[in-house]
């Protein structure tokens, strides 16, 4: 409490004086008594310390002789195991290397087990035990035995969309999966089989199917990939008729367009020149002109009851067959230059192509082929298109051109008889 006055704060300070002294007293009773315990402590912990010392010499002559015994028995192990420590080493390494080739076994598919325990037979330090060797026997019997079979089983297969569904699968050795009709590959990093991103051609899905179809005790033709379905997977990505358009670029399409015009050019003369002829050989057979065929034009020029003069007769022939020959001759200059042009725009493809896959090398270096191939491709397939174009037309222009030389020959050839029988006619006029 707050003194009242001077007398108050007087009696205060001393009455606080006394408490002082009083717990100061207390504090040194108390540092006295922990002095003394503090002694008692450390001749406790020194007793403690000597003893633990003493138990460590025993422990470490019972470490040495534990040391030398070891030593013996392991000599004396070395000794009666004999050549059997090299036969578990060889058993160990057999493991190891079994392990490899079955993990990228088609068989695992359906006995994933068996590589736990060859990787735990490997690993071990230990020496194998009777039982585990004969393990090791029939695992390795097992995939000779598996491997001469054709079975088929449940097992979850990896689709095209990424899900997992059950599938009865159908195995033929080591070496082929494939599950109604769909061709699978083996992925020995996880031990699943995957569907093909792209399959094979319908005939060699029909030949899956029908095996899976046929008898057990009927022959059948299968499709065996002795990679285990790395070679279909390649097999399946070859690019099909339209990729390897695509691959050809503008300049491929270009290409097709002029090929596509040949064609149509070349169907439209087809049928021209067929009725023209066809007319023709009808006209041969008729002595009345017919204006509706080239000849039967040519012989209108003619006529019996006002015949001119040979040399007359002649030219005005000679006019109608000119003016006829056009119409016969029409479109081969044409498909002349389109044979022509074709196999230049593949040159153009395939130098474009060349620089685009120069370009590549000059940025990336030669190191990832995949960046040159899109310019190699075009290269090759821009002059391949532009090739098949050119060579079908060039037959077709020649199959033309003979067709119309043939028109062109019959006109000349009837023209002649008539210049000869006009000649003839006059010559016996009196």
């Amino acid at each position: 409490q707050t003194p009242a006055n001077l007398d108050e704060l007087l009696e205060q300070v001393k009455r606080d004086r006394v408490v002082e002294q009083q717990q100061n007293q207390m504090r040194e009773s108390a540092f006295l008594a922990e002095r003394n315990r503090q002694a008692e402590l450390l001749a406790e912990a020194k007793a403690e310390l000597a003893q633990q010392e003493r138990r460590t010499q025993t422990l470490n002559s019972q470490f040495e002789a534990n040391e030398n015994v070891l030593a013996e028995q392991e000599s004396l192990l070395r000794e009666r195991s004999g050549s059997l420590g090299e036969l578990f080493g060889t058993v160990r390494q057999m493991a190891n290397d079994s392990r490899a080739m079955l993990e990228s076994s088609v068989v695992t598919v359906k006995y994933p087990e068996r590589i736990a325990f060859l990787k735990e037979l490997g690993e071990r330090k230990q020496q194998p035990t009777i039982e585990e060797l004969r393990e090791l026997w029939l695992t390795l019997q097992q995939e000779m035995t598996e491997s001469g079979k054709v079975e088929t089983f449940n097992s979850p297969v990896i689709t095209i969309s990424g899900d997992v569904e059950e599938r009865d699968i159908t195995r033929i050795g080591v070496f082929t999966f494939f599950t109604d009709g769909s061709y699978l590959r083996y992925l020995p990093e996880n031990h699943s089989l995957v569907e093909l991103a792209r399959q094979p051609v319908p005939r060699l899905q029909d030949v899956a199917r029908d095996f899976v179809d046929a008898d057990a005790n009927e022959w059948h033709e299968a499709v065996v990939d002795p990679t285990r379905g790395a070679l279909m997977a390649l097999l399946v990505q070859t690019p099909d008729l339209k990729e390897r358009i695509q691959q050809g670029g503008w300049i491929g399409f270009i290409i097709i367009a002029l090929g596509v015009i040949g064609l149509l050019i070349a169907l439209v003369r087809f049928v021209l020149l067929f009725k023209a002829e066809r007319g023709v050989r009808q006209q041969q057979k008729e002595t009345t002109p017919n204006t509706s065929n080239p000849l039967g034009r040519i012989l209108s020029v003619y006529d019996d009851k006002h015949a001119d003069d040979v040399e007359t007769l002649q030219l005005k022939l000679d006019e109608a067959i000119l003016r006829e020959t056009p119409a016969i001759e029409r479109g081969l200059v044409t498909l002349a230059i389109l044979a022509a042009v074709a196999p230049m725009l593949g040159l153009l493809g395939t130098v474009s192509g060349m620089i685009e896959t120069f370009q590549s090398i000059t940025l990336f270096g030669t190191g990832d082929p995949k960046l040159m191939s899109g310019g190699i491709s075009q290269a090759l397939v821009t002059t391949e298109l532009g090739l098949a174009v050119a060579i079908p037309i060039l037959l077709i222009h020649s199959a033309l051109s003979s067709k119309s030389n043939r028109l062109i020959q019959i006109l000349d050839e009837e023209s002649a008889s008539i210049v000869a029988r006009n000649a003839e006619h006059h010559s016996n006029k009196p």
